[in-house]
């Protein structure tokens, strides 16, 4: 038995990195899983047939989750799979890095749309559909960066923070429909995204020295805590953040 025996997930941006292990863990459980990404090509392909050899449904919904028109397309092809939603991990995101002057009106508004402007849209269009199913689980992943300040990038803590107090807006108003809301705040994650900065030694060792565990953290660090949050295990948790980054924002 799996602590996600017959639940639906939908997870955004879950073609690689963090998304796909969120998507692999939530399928080990046992939900049926369907991954979206904006890329439909060989290896988003290949994410939704992982999920399958799990012994579950896999599936795959291309679409860009920051416009009204793509996610209701995604939700509209995951509901004619799988009937309904119980679990939606808003995952998808990008990041640009600069400071305030360099920063271009055009990149701002590009991050805030992908980072929460797609995290609101998810949770419009899927919390319907979780009502009529009884309930649900909403899981936001935001950033430590959503935490505190960011000297690489204002623009991304911006973004990021906003999803942090979205999700504790939307916990208060449905949590009375059996909704729950929370947030998940990864530290330095060795990803597909942060593989260029993690590429620089020298970066890549200061982090890991501000990080009192001592090291960088994996996809299946975060895909772990979301597994709780989808999970009834954490049936009296919404509206909190879940913070996963090796205690770097402790200090």
């Amino acid at each position: 038995m799996g602590l996600l025996d017959g639940k639906k997930a939908l997870i955004t941006g879950a073609r690689k990195g963090i998304g796909r292990g969120i998507a692999l863990t939530l399928a080990n459980e046992g939900a049926d899983v369907g991954v979206n990404d904006i890329v439909d090509d060989e290896v988003s392909q290949r994410a939704a047939e992982l999920i399958s050899k799990r012994g579950v449904k896999g599936t795959f919904h291309a679409g860009d989750v920051s416009s009204v028109s793509g996610i209701n397309a995604v939700i509209d092809s995951f509901l004619e799979e799988h009937g309904q939603i119980d679990i939606l991990v808003n995952n998808a995101a990008i990041s640009i890095n600069g400071d305030i002057e360099s920063f271009s009106e055009e990149d701002w508004d590009r991050i805030m749309a992908s980072n929460a402007k797609g995290v609101f849209l998810g949770m419009k269009y899927a919390i319907p559909e979780m009502r009529n199913a009884g309930g649900g689980s909403i899981i936001n992943i935001s950033s430590v960066a959503g935490l505190v300040g960011n000297h690489i990038s204002a623009a991304y803590s911006a973004s990021k923070g906003a999803v942090r107090l979205l999700t504790k807006s939307t916990a208060i108003q449905y949590a009375k429909e059996g909704i729950r809301c929370n947030s998940v705040h990864p530290g330095t994650i060795e990803t597909p995204m942060t593989a260029d900065m993690l590429a620089d030694q020298q970066y890549r060792q200061d982090r890991m020295e501000r990080t009192p565990l001592g090291r960088l953290g994996t996809a299946q660090d975060v895909a772990y805590g979301v597994l709780y949050l989808a999970s009834d295990e954490s049936s009296f948790v919404t509206g909190s953040e879940l913070v996963i980054d090796g205690g770097f924002s402790a200090q």
